[in-house]
């Protein structure tokens, strides 16, 4: 997934109102930007980071900047905007990039599934059936640690995606839960029991009902972002 143009840095000065941040550019521009995450960005916004953001030039935009990248305390890249995992997720796939996942039919985004009103990121379709896929962004890392841990804030929604994950694995369906990182440095991933408890025992269930769990890390610059490595994954 190429920037194009390339990504404005900035100095991030606050977020408010979940999707606004007031940032001040690299020329001294103070400019209000759009923030494409609802949730907590925990360790992804302190006051004063290095951010990098698009421009847009649609007039019928309400505000022209798009931030997409920040510098974590510990000198890391994390794509914040998390409408960017399912489309870094896609692309991956059909470049053949994922192995476990390779040799698909067909792929089909956001499919209705479960009991609970959900909705499949992804559902692949092979000769030997179909095989349905949840995308979980991750952001949040450590300091003095390379084991990056999702949620950054407690989940009803990823609790509920564990649930329909499972029961359909235990119909004989085979279901998958792949953490995109869009975080540097990287090399594994574990449950933030610490911070959700109940997804964390969710999580444990669904592994034992057969959902396989896989993450692969990305790759991050002002120019770019890509899924470029698997990395493993701790219970």
């Amino acid at each position: 997934m190429r920037f194009d143009p390339p990504l404005e840095e900035g100095r991030l000065l606050r977020r408010y109102k979940r999707f606004l941040a007031d940032i001040e550019t690299a020329s001294g521009e103070p400019m209000t930007i759009h923030c494409a995450n609802t949730g907590s960005m925990l360790n992804c916004m302190s006051e004063g980071c290095r951010v990098w953001f698009g421009r847009s030039n649609d007039p019928k935009r309400k505000l022209a900047g798009s931030w997409e990248i920040s510098e974590t305390p510990q000198g890391r890249l994390a794509c914040i905007n998390t409408a960017r995992a399912n489309a870094l997720v896609e692309e991956a796939l059909r470049a053949g990039l994922i192995t476990e996942l390779a040799g698909f039919t067909a792929l089909k985004r956001e499919v209705p599934y479960g009991v609970e009103n959900s909705r499949a990121d992804f559902r692949l379709d092979y000769p030997s059936g179909p095989v349905f896929v949840e995308v979980k962004s991750v952001t949040l890392g450590f300091d003095g640690s390379d084991v990056a841990a999702f949620p950054d804030a407690v989940t009803l929604r990823g609790a509920r995606h564990l649930r329909e994950l499972a029961a359909l694995s235990r119909l004989g369906v085979r279901t998958v839960l792949l953490y995109c990182v869009n975080l540097s440095g990287i090399v594994a991933v574990r449950a933030a029991e610490d911070i959700d408890p109940a997804y964390a025992a969710g999580l444990r269930e669904a592994r034992a009902a057969g959902v396989e769990v896989l993450a692969y890390g990305a790759e991050l610059s002002p120019e770019g972002i890509s899924l470029v490595r698997r990395l493993e994954v701790f219970a």
